[in-house]
């Protein structure tokens, strides 16, 4: 799988409904090994952290009622965000049009999130937009 391919599954999976994570593991798990190989991503995407959330839930239950819980949880927003962030920039960077018209439908489509826009309809018109405006 190319570099291209990859970028292209990305933004596949960001349109249909569900997981992107798990979607994109059984993309790629069928793109090497077919119907099995796309069964085993799925199985070791959804296993592990479902395993890791279990334990986790079962010590948390246990400790909820510490104050320093709830502060490292109000700790984890900012990390996270800033991580969801610098993901987007390197998508961006590696396979986004940056012209002036990839900013412009960039811009517009993060104006149009923070007006509470649904963002599975931001992102198929933005896609939409790349065809008509950025066909080669």
């Amino acid at each position: 799988m190319t570099e291209s391919q990859f970028i292209q599954a990305v933004g596949l999976s960001s349109v249909l409904p569900g997981s992107d994570a798990l979607q994109l593991a059984m993309y790629i798990g069928y793109a090497a090994g077919g119907i099995p190989g796309g069964l085993v991503a799925l199985l070791g995407s959804i296993l592990p952290p479902t395993l890791i959330i279990l334990g986790v839930t079962m010590i948390l239950h246990r400790l909820r009622r510490e104050s320093w819980v709830g502060n490292f949880v109000e700790g984890l927003a900012p990390a996270i965000s800033v991580l969801m962030l610098f993901t987007a920039w390197k998508i961006f960077e590696k396979g986004g049009e940056t012209s002036w018209m990839g900013w412009t439908i960039g811009i517009v489509s993060m104006a149009a999130m923070w007006l509470k826009a649904p963002e599975r309809i931001v992102v198929i018109i933005a896609g939409i937009i790349g065809i008509i405006f950025l066909s080669s």
